[in-house]
């Protein structure tokens, strides 16, 4: 058991949990509404989420295990401790279901989750080696995870799209970090990502004005006349000053350590932005 929650990464399944709930109880409802995290049709939906995330997590790997015997040894799962056609067959098993069940519960949500397994497979297959296209391709899902909440409960709204973009930003700045990181691995295999394309320092000019972004969208929610001084506070202190220090931190990084602890800090500042959705 122990292996597979592993493979489907469990802790970042939680993350996923949480958003949504968070989506639904905070930004879709007047005040805070944990009742509506109990419906079964929402718990349906992130059901399905969570079915079509661990399948994503679980086709990359089929596809990695060579790059990620270089990457992330100790970590490798498919084809040492869970055979490569379980691995297989656990992905069709979770896919199909994230798509069935998104799909009864409504026919956009079922789209939008059939798009996003589709992605994930042609992520794995082949968008990650490009430069920049895998990037975005996870973003966006990342994005849409925030995003099919609202769609099923037809109320797609601004504060929502901003934390869709929030997430987004968030999402492709780690990808590129995590490509710098696994730099070595990739290049043995005739990756094209953008460190091996435009060298560590090129991606890097890359990462700033995508940051600079980010925190311009932080300081944009700060500076809107809407939102409680108790957020305002939370955002200038839990998630603008970490941003900043990653600034500090990605300019004086050149080794593949400095690269972990930055994608560390990206997932703190993800977990710290979500959490934000309490405060609205």
């Amino acid at each position: 058991m122990k292996p597979f929650l592993s493979l489907i990464r469990a802790q970042n399944l939680l993350m996923v949990v949480l958003s949504q709930a968070l989506v639904q109880a905070c930004l879709l409802s007047a005040g805070v509404q944990w009742a509506k995290v109990l419906e079964p049709g929402f718990l349906a939906l992130t059901f399905s989420t969570v079915c079509i995330a661990a399948a994503g997590y679980i086709i990359n790997d089929y596809y990695d295990v060579k790059i990620d015997a270089i990457n992330k040894p100790e970590r490798l799962l498919v084809g040492r401790i869970i055979r490569r056609r379980r691995a297989m067959f656990a992905h069709l098993v979770l896919s199909f279901a994230g798509v069935l069940i998104g799909g009864l519960l409504m026919v956009r949500v079922g789209l939008i989750n059939l798009g996003a397994v589709l992605l994930l497979w042609g992520y794995s297959a082949r968008l990650k080696k490009l430069p920049l296209i895998g990037n975005v391709a996870i973003a966006l899902l990342s994005a849409s995870m925030l995003l099919v909440v609202a769609v099923y409960d037809a109320m797609l709204n601004k504060t929502t799209l901003g934390y869709a973009l929030f997430a987004f930003l968030i999402s492709l700045i780690r990808e590129i970090i995590k490509d710098i990181e696994d730099m070595k691995g990739d290049s043995s295999f005739d990756c094209r990502t953008l460190p091996i394309v435009l060298g560590m320092r090129g991606a890097k000019y890359i990462l700033y004005p995508l940051i600079a972004a980010f925190m311009a969208l932080l300081i944009a929610s700060v500076l809107h006349p809407s939102t409680p001084l108790l957020f305002d506070g939370y955002m200038l202190a839990l998630v603008l000053a970490p941003s900043v220090w990653m600034v500090v931190k990605l300019a004086r990084a050149d080794r593949k350590a400095d690269f972990t602890y930055l994608s560390n800090l990206n997932k703190l500042i993800m977990l710290l932005g979500i959490l934000s959705m309490l405060l609205v």
